[in-house]
């Protein structure tokens, strides 16, 4: 198996610390808001890694975060808690709001067909030992305090630049005059930010004889090294996180622990639409909801992203979905088809070899529509490697069904045409369409 490795910029020959238990580690949502299909196609892929690892004879351990506190509106560790401003909009408390959209995020999640973590992880689960990492940083002499917070000074970790392949002189020299006077370098983050007189915050722990809460950055090492330990197999996140967020939980948790944080770790593209990023300023967020409206089911949408590789940028359309809903449906008939015919038990290998190349859902999916005459266990396969429920959607008709092909056939034979029509017309509102062969007829999924 191998994996593109942000850490080497190449792809690497995967091999985990222990076979029986590789430790992954998935960055999750800020549950401020309603999740969007932008969100959803990261976790897609992510699902698709944790299923070709298992099919591959690993176990695996994999944990997910909400972040619920301490996430701002900028990376920057500047602006307002991303939480804090959806309480202000829709009149609720910061704990309804998380609650309202972590239980959305689950629900959808669920309908995807993705594998649930072991371990559903809450940022403010885990401020004691936030804490806790907060003064080793500062024993350790990594950290400096300003008014507003404790911040980890990136110069004292000099490999803090080779990550993300930073021009941290560049940084320095592009800083404006007015660019935080009280941070020693541009690039310095926020481990634990202080509540200022003036803030309203709702979210509030005491630490170093003040209110306040922990940086973004600092939740994600903090679960790791309490849910999995030391050096972990697998990270994964979207590109974004490379050069602030995933570089700052580097530059921490390597400085606190004196560990490698992760073997591997693996990014993914952006999904847009129109070419433009999926924004709620611009008017173009789909939700899996939206999509059910127009008559589209979270499989079609799952399918859709799996066409593309992992590493691609995406462009949405309903045009594109609607191709991925046909391809699924064409699926199933193939499975239909194993019902009325039986057919050969053909090697899967190809398809998980594919897909054991750096993910490579698009090989896979071109392999199986290459193959023909296949068997139902084949398809059993295609599930448990994809998720996307073809077998589960796709039961054999039922007793009265199949007599009513039986006297459709009859009257075919008679030349009874009306009653055959009948018969068709009444399938066809059960969802099942017929099609006459020279071999006789013949029965699909109509939806």
């Amino acid at each position: 198996m191998k994996l593109f490795n942000t850490l080497t910029r190449k792809e690497d020959n995967f091999s985990p610390f222990n076979p029986k238990e590789v430790k992954i580690y998935t960055c999750g949502p800020t549950v401020y808001s309603q999740p969007h299909i932008g969100n959803f196609a990261a976790y897609i892929y992510w699902d698709l890694l944790v299923r070709t690892l298992l099919m591959n004879g690993y176990g695996v351990k994999r944990v997910l975060n909400f972040t619920d506190v301490g996430h701002l509106t900028s990376d920057a560790d500047e602006g307002e808690d991303k939480l804090e401003k959806g309480a202000r909009q829709s009149g609720e408390t910061v704990w309804q709001v998380a609650e309202r959209y972590i239980k959305a995020f689950r629900e959808d999640f669920q309908e995807l067909n993705c594998i649930a973590p072991d371990v559903w992880a809450r940022a403010t689960d885990y401020i004691e030992e936030d804490k806790d990492i907060v003064e080793t940083l500062m024993e350790k002499g990594y950290t400096y305090e300003t008014k507003d917070g404790v911040y980890f000074d990136t110069s004292k970790f000099s490999e803090y630049a080779n990550f993300a392949h930073l021009d941290l002189d560049n940084l320095r020299a592009g800083a404006r005059v007015e660019y935080s006077s009280e941070k020693k370098n541009p690039s310095d983050f926020a481990v634990w930010k202080f509540i200022q007189p003036d803030e309203q915050h709702a979210m509030r722990w005491d630490f170093l004889g003040r209110p306040g809460y922990p940086g973004w950055h600092l939740e994600c090492s903090t679960i790791i090294h309490t849910e999995l330990g030391e050096t972990i197999d697998i990270h994964t996140g979207g590109i974004d996180h490379i050069p602030v967020h995933h570089t700052n939980e580097i530059a921490q948790s390597e400085a606190a622990f004196d560990k490698k944080l992760s073997k591997f770790w693996l990014h993914c593209n952006f999904l847009t639409i129109d070419k433009h990023k999926i924004s709620k300023s611009l008017g173009n967020i789909w939700t899996l909801a939206d999509l059910a409206k127009k008559g589209y089911n979270a499989m079609d949408f799952k399918l859709w992203v799996l066409q593309g590789h992992y590493q691609s940028e995406r462009d949405f359309s309903f045009e594109n979905l609607e191709a991925a809903r046909v391809r699924r449906l064409n699926w199933r008939n193939r499975i239909a088809l194993c019902y009325q015919h039986e057919g050969k038990d053909i090697d899967f290998t190809p398809i998980l070899t594919a897909v054991s190349d750096n993910l490579n859902s698009p090989k896979a999916c071109a392999l199986i529509d290459e193959i023909k005459d296949e068997s139902l266990h084949f398809w059993e396969q295609v599930d448990v490697l994809f998720g996307l429920r073809l077998y589960q959607d796709s039961p054999d008709i039922t007793i009265e069904q199949k007599h009513l092909l039986a006297l459709r056939s009859d009257a075919k034979v008679k030349k009874y045409y009306a009653e055959a029509d009948r018969i068709r017309d009444e399938l066809l509102a059960q969802g099942i369409a017929i099609k006459d062969t020279t071999n006789g007829q013949i029965w699909q999924y109509s939806r």
